[in-house]
Formats: structure tokens, C-alpha cells, sequence
């Protein structure tokens, strides 16, 4: 069995962090989201990945290069995004007949990983959602067989949205019909979805079976993303690493926050939820609800539901005040 993760998008909602990083590598809660997708994957038993890259690609292949070296792997690249089903399509020789569990790369999911790839059926992870048409929905029996998939349906007959995650056995049916889509051009204003070859499976007398994930974790906005960092510490919280040199005489640490080696932290109060990359200066510093990313400079700003990019400096207005009684001084 081979994952297969697509890291190509572009993350253009998360930008202007994304112009320079892929959002697959953006750091939540101690590591990425590549690494948690990764580790997930690792920790259950697959030993071997595909990574479909584009965007910046180049970064994802360093950082698998670097923090798994031992890791079996192979690139493919997608260099025109024409959807999730192009994706797969363009992993046909990698896979070859091999079974096949699908993650996107910007979908992080709490699960049980072993049960679903010991499953004797494909399998697609679902979660109801309170506005499906937003999402790939499943409708589903009573037994939770998946009877059919919709790709962003205008009038959803089921509020059990796709999370992103497929266990898939029947992989030379799945390329076959994907083969078919690309010389036909069956596409959807200029994307190929792997929920339409799905389907044709589903026609074809394909059995899946859907598993509902405990949590999906949004990582797509901003806000969500945040959310899902402050969410991830408190599941995972742990100690302050001995390698980051933090003054405990002047500094406050607020937990569950995540600070990684190499930080020197000073006369600051951070926390609660507050990612910190490595090798991260943070001087007279007030920070919480934020993800700051590696080799960053802060000195002496406030900073709350905040995202600062790798190698970024961010300084504020320091004051010396001797107000006498009864006076009010705005600084804004």
C-alpha cells in the first residue's frame, strides 16, 4: 500500500504567507501540516509516499529530504493544477496496482487510520457539516455505505461532507476511469474531480464504505487556522523543551504553547495557544492566540490572533511614562 498526499495548491487563502511557503508547511502546534499528515500515516503502519508538488515544490521536497531522510518516496509534479482528480491521475505510475490511502495535504483529521486500512472495503472519510454545499458530500445508507458522491452540490441531499481522506483497493479501475476522463476532457470548468471517478466506481458496483472522522481540522483560513492550532496544543500539551532559552525571571509562559529549539525569549508573556518555529527572538513581547514562524524577530510588540511568516521582524513603540493623578492618555 502507498499514501498518496497532493501538496500542490497554492494556499491563495492563506496568503501572504503562502507566497513564499507552501501552505502544506505552514507550522501548527510544534510541527506542519505535512509532518502531522506524515506522522499519522508513519505511525499506522504505511512506509511508503507519494507527493504530488506544484506550487513551490521545491520546498516541499527539501523539507521531506531533510526531516525524513530515511523515508521512501517519490515526486510527482503537477505543474498545471487542474484538480484533485489530475492529481491522482499523474500518480499512476507510482502506484501502479498498489492500494492506495489518499490525504490532501491540507487536511488534517482525527481518526482511526489502522482500522480503515485494514478495512476490507475502500473507504471515505465523512463528517457532517452544517452547510454542505461547500464540500464533496456522500449520501449514505443505514449502513453507511456510500451510495453516492456530489462534488459541491447546490442542493445537498446529505449533510455528510467528504473530509479529504480515501482508502482505496480497486486502484486500476480508479486509473482507468481517470484515463478516460483526460482524454474525454470530463471536467468541471477546467478541473478534474476525484469525487466524479468515484462515482463511476460507486456505478460500476464498487463497494465504499464511509468512516466518520472524530474531528476534521480546518486549515484553509486564517481564523480556522488559528483555531485548529490552539485546538491541536491543548490535545498534545506538553513541557517547555530545555533547548529554547527562555528567562524564567522576566518571562511568562501561558501553556498550552508550543516553542521550538533554538528560541530566546525575554521579558515576555506568551500564551495561551502560541506556536513558535525555531531560532525565534522574542524581546518585551506580549503574545497569544498566534503562530510565529522560524528565525522571526519580536521586539516589544502585543500581538493576538496573529500569523508572522518565517524570518520576519516585527518592532513596537517602547515608552518611558511619569503620569501624575487623574490624567488619561490615549497611545493610540
Amino acid at each position: 500500500m502507498k499514501a498518496i498526499i497532493p501538496v500542490a495548491g497554492a494556499g491563495t487563502k492563506l496568503r501572504p504567507l503562502t507566497y513564499t511557503q507552501p501552505k502544506a508547511l505552514i507550522p501548527i502546534a510544534g510541527k506542519t501540516i505535512l509532518s502531522v499528515i506524515v506522522d499519522q500515516l508513519l505511525a499506522a503502519g504505511v512506509d511508503e509516499f507519494v507527493f504530488v508538488i506544484g506550487y513551490l515544490g521545491e520546498k516541499i521536497q527539501h523539507y521531506v529530504e531533510k526531516h525524513y531522510p530515511h523515508l521512501k518516496y517519490s515526486i510527482v509534479n503537477q505543474a498545471d493544477r487542474n484538480g484533485t482528480g489530475h492529481a491522482i491521475w499523474l500518480t499512476k505510475d507510482a502506484v501502479q496496482n498498489d492500494d492506495v490511502i489518499i490525504v490532501f495535504g491540507d487536511t488534517l483529521c482525527d481518526y482511526n487510520l489502522e482500522k480503515v486500512i485494514a478495512s476490507p472495503t475502500s473507504q471515505i472519510g465523512v463528517k457532517k457539516v452544517d452547510d454542505p454545499r461547500l464540500f464533496g458530500v456522500a449520501e449514505l445508507d443505514e449502513l453507511d455505505r456510500v451510495m453516492k458522491v456530489v462534488e459541491k452540490p447546490l442542493i445537498p441531499k446529505s449533510n455528510m461532507a467528504m473530509v479529504g481522506v480515501y482508502y482505496i483497493k480497486e486502484t486500476p479501475q480508479l486509473y482507468a476511469i481517470l484515463d478516460k476522463d483526460m482524454q474525454e476532457n470530463v471536467h468541471l470548468q477546467g478541473e478534474y474531480h476525484l469525487t466524479n471517478a468515484i462515482q463511476k466506481m460507486i456505478e460500476q458496483g464498487i463497494v465504499f464504505d464511509a468512516f466518520k472522522v472524530n474531528n476534521w481540522f480546518d486549515c484553509g483560513k486564517k481564523d480556522t487556522l488559528l483555531s485548529t492550532n490552539a485546538l491541536l496544543l491543548k490535545q498534545q500539551y506538553e513541557q517547555q523543551p530545555v533547548s529554547a532559552i527562555i528567562n524564567q525571571d522576566t518571562t511568562v509562559i501561558i501553556q498550552p504553547v508550543s516553542i521550538a529549539e533554538g528560541c530566546k525569549i525575554t521579558h515576555s508573556i506568551i500564551g495561551p495557544n502560541v506556536t513558535i518555529g525555531e531560532n525565534t527572538t522574542i524581546h518585551s513581547a506580549i503574545i497569544k492566540d498566534s503562530i510565529i514562524g522560524s528565525f522571526a524577530e519580536l521586539k516589544e510588540v502585543v500581538l493576538h490572533s496573529s500569523i508572522i511568516g518565517n524570518d520576519a521582524a516585527v518592532s513596537g513603540l517602547s515608552q518611558s511614562l511619569n503620569i501624575g493623578d487623574n490624567t488619561e492618555i490615549d497611545l493610540g
